[in-house]
């Protein structure tokens, strides 16, 4: 009987239960914790007094009240937690899994070495396709800095492309 109440209660939410297959339980874990950040008072939900609050912990002071109404219109009713998991689901759709988004690196690194050297990346990153600006690379030497030798570690970018940060060192 326990799993029709699940179900129901789930419908009720405004979700369904596959948006949970979407994510790893550590990422759902990494959400539920940003979920009740942001969810200042409490109550289950995320309202535009939540938004505003969080915001100005952070130093933002003077979001203006229809910024904050567009953020709460981007869901289709009540910001509960399973539908501020859905919102981040249907923002990550289209996003790779990380295992084919490190193969694409491994192409550039035929040793397998996990890392691949700084200039080689900037060249491809600037001068192919969707082409990187120096503001861009400035942003990603910053978030990911090459080592002494100047290799960068493409597994760790990876990962923070499919889970919003680095992995804690072990």
């Amino acid at each position: 009987m326990a799993p029709k109440k699940a179900k129901r209660r789930q419908a009720a939410e405004g979700g369904s239960s596959n948006v949970f297959s979407m994510f790893e339980q550590s990422q759902i874990q990494e959400y539920k914790e940003a979920f009740t950040i942001i969810d200042q008072n409490r109550d289950g939900i995320i309202s535009k007094d939540d938004l505003r609050d969080v915001l100005a912990s952070m130093g933002q002071l003077n979001v203006k009240n229809e910024e904050l109404e567009a953020m709460v219109k981007e869901a289709s009713g009540p910001i509960n937690f399973t539908v501020f998991l859905t919102m981040f689901g249907e923002k990550l759709k289209g996003a790779d899994p990380e295992d084919v988004i490190v193969s694409a690196f491994k192409v550039l690194d035929p040793e397998g070495t996990g890392a691949i050297k700084k200039e080689f990346l900037e060249e491809l990153l600037t001068t192919q396709c969707d082409r990187f600006s120096a503001e861009e690379m400035k942003n990603l030497w910053a978030a990911f800095p090459p080592d002494v030798a100047g290799n960068v570690d493409y597994k760790n970018i990876c990962y923070v492309i499919t889970h919003g940060e680095e992995k804690e060192e072990e």
